[in-house]
Protein backbone atom coordinates (compact mmCIF):
# COMPACT_ATOMS: atom_id res chain seq x y z
CA UNK A 1 0.00 0.00 0.00
CA UNK A 2 3.03 2.60 -0.86
CA UNK A 3 0.65 5.05 -2.17
CA UNK A 4 -1.46 5.28 0.62
CA UNK A 5 1.04 4.79 3.22
CA UNK A 6 2.92 7.93 1.65
CA UNK A 7 -0.12 9.82 2.57
CA UNK A 8 -0.46 8.71 6.20
CA UNK A 9 0.23 11.08 9.01
CA UNK A 10 2.39 10.48 11.63
CA UNK A 11 0.09 9.37 13.88
CA UNK A 12 1.75 9.38 17.26
CA UNK A 13 3.05 12.69 16.56
CA UNK A 14 -0.27 14.32 15.70
CA UNK A 15 -2.15 12.58 18.43
CA UNK A 16 0.75 14.33 20.83
CA UNK A 17 0.32 16.93 19.98
CA UNK A 18 -3.86 16.99 20.16
CA UNK A 19 -3.43 16.02 23.05
CA UNK A 20 -1.33 18.60 24.29
CA UNK A 21 -3.41 21.32 23.23
CA UNK A 22 -6.63 19.92 24.27
CA UNK A 23 -8.89 21.49 26.32
CA UNK A 24 -11.65 19.23 26.84
CA UNK A 25 -10.21 16.94 29.36
CA UNK A 26 -12.28 13.60 28.64
CA UNK A 27 -10.62 14.41 24.46
CA UNK A 28 -7.26 14.84 25.47
CA UNK A 29 -7.02 11.94 27.57
CA UNK A 30 -8.16 10.07 24.67
CA UNK A 31 -5.48 11.24 22.43
CA UNK A 32 -2.87 10.50 24.76
CA UNK A 33 -3.89 6.90 24.50
CA UNK A 34 -4.28 6.82 21.08
CA UNK A 35 -0.76 8.33 20.86
CA UNK A 36 0.63 5.74 22.66
CA UNK A 37 -0.15 3.10 20.00
CA UNK A 38 3.24 2.25 18.12
CA UNK A 39 3.13 1.82 14.22
CA UNK A 40 5.21 -0.91 14.54
CA UNK A 41 3.02 -3.12 17.10
CA UNK A 42 2.54 -6.93 15.06
CA UNK A 43 -1.29 -7.02 14.42
CA UNK A 44 -1.52 -9.94 16.60
CA UNK A 45 -0.61 -7.34 19.69
CA UNK A 46 -2.66 -4.79 18.99
CA UNK A 47 -6.23 -3.81 20.82
CA UNK A 48 -8.62 -2.95 18.20
CA UNK A 49 -12.16 -1.71 18.54
CA UNK A 50 -14.74 -2.16 15.28
CA UNK A 51 -16.65 1.21 14.81
CA UNK A 52 -19.77 1.97 13.16
CA UNK A 53 -22.40 4.93 12.77
CA UNK A 54 -25.78 5.00 11.28
CA UNK A 55 -26.50 8.79 9.72
CA UNK A 56 -29.31 10.75 8.33
CA UNK A 57 -26.64 11.24 5.18
CA UNK A 58 -23.31 11.49 3.77
CA UNK A 59 -22.21 15.14 5.22
CA UNK A 60 -20.78 15.29 8.14
CA UNK A 61 -21.99 19.05 8.28
CA UNK A 62 -25.15 18.90 7.14
CA UNK A 63 -26.01 15.63 8.60
CA UNK A 64 -26.35 13.83 11.84
CA UNK A 65 -25.22 10.80 13.84
CA UNK A 66 -28.59 9.12 14.99
CA UNK A 67 -26.58 5.49 16.33
CA UNK A 68 -22.96 4.28 17.30
CA UNK A 69 -21.88 0.31 17.60
CA UNK A 70 -18.74 -0.68 18.48
CA UNK A 71 -17.35 -3.86 19.85
CA UNK A 72 -14.30 -4.38 21.16
CA UNK A 73 -11.63 -6.67 19.11
CA UNK A 74 -7.90 -8.37 18.75
CA UNK A 75 -6.81 -11.08 15.57
CA UNK A 76 -7.97 -13.54 18.15
CA UNK A 77 -11.73 -13.02 19.41
CA UNK A 78 -14.10 -10.14 18.52
CA UNK A 79 -15.37 -9.57 22.57
CA UNK A 80 -19.42 -9.04 22.17
CA UNK A 81 -19.57 -8.90 25.85
CA UNK A 82 -17.92 -5.82 25.58
CA UNK A 83 -20.41 -4.02 22.85
CA UNK A 84 -21.39 -1.05 23.16
CA UNK A 85 -24.74 0.57 21.37
CA UNK A 86 -26.06 3.93 21.84
CA UNK A 87 -29.02 5.63 20.06
CA UNK A 88 -28.11 9.73 20.30
CA UNK A 89 -30.27 12.58 19.28
CA UNK A 90 -29.67 15.00 16.68
CA UNK A 91 -29.80 18.65 16.81
CA UNK A 92 -31.80 18.74 13.70
CA UNK A 93 -35.02 16.73 12.53
CA UNK A 94 -34.95 13.48 11.14
CA UNK A 95 -36.67 12.87 7.60
CA UNK A 96 -38.84 10.29 7.25
CA UNK A 97 -36.95 8.96 4.10
CA UNK A 98 -33.67 8.88 6.68
CA UNK A 99 -35.79 6.56 8.87
CA UNK A 100 -36.89 3.99 6.55
CA UNK A 101 -32.69 3.26 5.72
CA UNK A 102 -32.01 2.83 9.99
CA UNK A 103 -35.12 1.75 11.41
CA UNK A 104 -34.15 4.67 14.03
CA UNK A 105 -37.64 6.25 15.14
CA UNK A 106 -38.46 9.56 16.67
CA UNK A 107 -40.42 6.92 19.80
CA UNK A 108 -36.44 6.12 20.10
CA UNK A 109 -34.81 9.73 19.01
CA UNK A 110 -36.39 11.82 21.11
CA UNK A 111 -35.74 10.49 24.83
CA UNK A 112 -31.74 9.85 23.27
CA UNK A 113 -29.04 11.81 24.58
CA UNK A 114 -26.98 13.74 23.24
CA UNK A 115 -23.86 12.69 21.32
CA UNK A 116 -22.20 15.12 23.24
CA UNK A 117 -23.61 13.48 26.00
CA UNK A 118 -22.25 9.77 25.71
CA UNK A 119 -18.92 11.28 24.45
CA UNK A 120 -17.01 10.80 27.94
CA UNK A 121 -18.06 6.78 27.49
CA UNK A 122 -17.26 6.56 23.44
CA UNK A 123 -14.19 8.09 24.30
CA UNK A 124 -12.94 5.49 27.12
CA UNK A 125 -14.32 2.60 24.74
CA UNK A 126 -12.17 3.56 22.26
CA UNK A 127 -9.12 4.74 23.80
CA UNK A 128 -5.49 3.01 23.44
CA UNK A 129 -7.59 0.45 20.47
CA UNK A 130 -7.28 0.94 16.46
CA UNK A 131 -10.61 1.63 14.97
CA UNK A 132 -11.55 -0.89 12.23
CA UNK A 133 -14.41 0.80 9.87
CA UNK A 134 -15.80 -0.41 6.44
CA UNK A 135 -15.59 3.11 4.47
CA UNK A 136 -13.38 5.92 6.55
CA UNK A 137 -15.52 8.95 5.10
CA UNK A 138 -18.13 8.44 7.96
CA UNK A 139 -17.20 7.50 11.44
CA UNK A 140 -13.89 9.47 11.76
CA UNK A 141 -15.64 12.48 9.72
CA UNK A 142 -18.81 12.33 11.82
CA UNK A 143 -17.06 12.46 14.98
CA UNK A 144 -14.58 15.52 13.93
CA UNK A 145 -17.18 17.56 12.42
CA UNK A 146 -19.09 16.85 15.63
CA UNK A 147 -16.69 17.57 17.86
CA UNK A 148 -15.53 20.94 16.23
CA UNK A 149 -19.09 22.02 16.34
CA UNK A 150 -19.26 21.37 19.66
CA UNK A 151 -16.31 21.91 21.64
CA UNK A 152 -13.98 23.75 19.40
CA UNK A 153 -11.21 21.42 18.92
CA UNK A 154 -10.29 18.30 16.40
CA UNK A 155 -11.10 14.77 17.42
CA UNK A 156 -8.17 12.57 15.22
CA UNK A 157 -7.59 8.70 15.56
CA UNK A 158 -5.78 5.97 12.79
CA UNK A 159 -7.95 3.61 11.47
CA UNK A 160 -8.11 0.24 9.39
CA UNK A 161 -10.79 0.67 6.31
CA UNK A 162 -11.73 -2.79 5.36
CA UNK A 163 -13.13 -1.30 2.09
CA UNK A 164 -9.64 0.16 1.64
CA UNK A 165 -7.82 -2.90 2.38
CA UNK A 166 -10.16 -4.37 -0.40
CA UNK A 167 -9.86 -2.33 -2.86
CA UNK A 168 -6.53 -2.05 -2.43
CA UNK A 169 -6.02 -6.07 -2.81
CA UNK A 170 -8.10 -6.04 -5.74
CA UNK A 171 -6.23 -3.51 -7.28
CA UNK A 172 -2.56 -4.82 -6.93
CA UNK A 173 -3.34 -8.83 -6.68
CA UNK A 174 -4.73 -10.17 -9.80
CA UNK A 175 -4.88 -13.74 -8.94
CA UNK A 176 -7.40 -12.31 -6.15
CA UNK A 177 -9.36 -10.24 -8.43
CA UNK A 178 -9.38 -13.18 -11.21
CA UNK A 179 -10.32 -16.34 -8.21
CA UNK A 180 -13.27 -13.58 -7.19
CA UNK A 181 -14.34 -13.24 -10.62
CA UNK A 182 -14.40 -16.91 -11.51
CA UNK A 183 -16.28 -17.86 -8.23
CA UNK A 184 -18.97 -15.12 -9.36
CA UNK A 185 -18.88 -15.13 -12.56
CA UNK A 186 -18.46 -11.06 -12.27
CA UNK A 187 -18.36 -9.40 -15.71
CA UNK A 188 -17.67 -5.98 -13.46
CA UNK A 189 -15.14 -4.86 -10.83
CA UNK A 190 -16.37 -6.82 -7.30
CA UNK A 191 -18.47 -4.41 -5.29
CA UNK A 192 -16.97 -3.18 -2.33
CA UNK A 193 -19.91 -2.81 -0.34
CA UNK A 194 -19.92 -4.70 3.11
CA UNK A 195 -22.17 -7.39 2.55
CA UNK A 196 -21.00 -8.03 -1.03
CA UNK A 197 -17.21 -8.06 0.76
CA UNK A 198 -18.46 -10.45 3.42
CA UNK A 199 -20.28 -12.88 1.19
CA UNK A 200 -17.08 -13.36 -1.01
CA UNK A 201 -15.14 -14.50 2.06
CA UNK A 202 -18.08 -16.89 2.72
CA UNK A 203 -19.34 -14.87 5.60
CA UNK A 204 -23.21 -14.96 6.17
CA UNK A 205 -24.93 -12.03 5.12
CA UNK A 206 -26.49 -9.89 8.30
CA UNK A 207 -29.23 -6.98 7.86
CA UNK A 208 -27.41 -3.66 6.92
CA UNK A 209 -27.69 -0.08 8.84
CA UNK A 210 -27.69 -1.15 12.30
CA UNK A 211 -24.61 0.47 13.85
CA UNK A 212 -24.15 -2.87 16.12
CA UNK A 213 -24.62 -5.52 13.50
CA UNK A 214 -22.59 -3.70 11.00
CA UNK A 215 -19.77 -3.00 13.81
CA UNK A 216 -19.56 -6.83 14.69
CA UNK A 217 -19.68 -7.47 10.55
CA UNK A 218 -17.21 -5.42 10.04
CA UNK A 219 -15.13 -6.86 12.88
CA UNK A 220 -15.86 -10.30 11.26
CA UNK A 221 -14.54 -9.42 7.76
CA UNK A 222 -10.90 -7.96 9.30
CA UNK A 223 -10.37 -11.19 10.66
CA UNK A 224 -11.26 -12.58 7.26
CA UNK A 225 -8.99 -10.45 5.02
CA UNK A 226 -6.39 -10.83 7.78
CA UNK A 227 -6.28 -14.56 7.47
CA UNK A 228 -6.42 -14.43 3.85
CA UNK A 229 -4.03 -12.05 2.89
CA UNK A 230 -1.97 -10.71 6.07
CA UNK A 231 0.64 -11.94 8.49
CA UNK A 232 0.05 -11.58 12.31
CA UNK A 233 3.28 -10.12 12.05
CA UNK A 234 2.16 -7.19 10.09
CA UNK A 235 3.09 -3.90 11.54
CA UNK A 236 -0.04 -2.20 12.13
CA UNK A 237 1.38 1.22 10.83
CA UNK A 238 1.36 -0.50 7.48
CA UNK A 239 -2.33 -0.77 7.57
CA UNK A 240 -3.94 2.17 9.55
CA UNK A 241 -4.79 5.45 7.68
Amino acid sequence: MSADQAARPSWPARLQALSAAGKDPALAKFHAAMAEIDPATPLAEVPMVALDLETTGFDPHADAVVSIGLVPMDLRRIRLAGSRYWVVRPRREVEDASILIHHITHEEIDPAPDLVDILPELLEAMAGRVVVVHYRQIERSFLDAVVQRRLGETMAFPLIDTMALEAWMLRSNRHWGQRLADRFKLRRRPGLRLGQVRERYGLPAYTPHHALTDAIATAELFHAQVAWHFDADTPIGNLWL
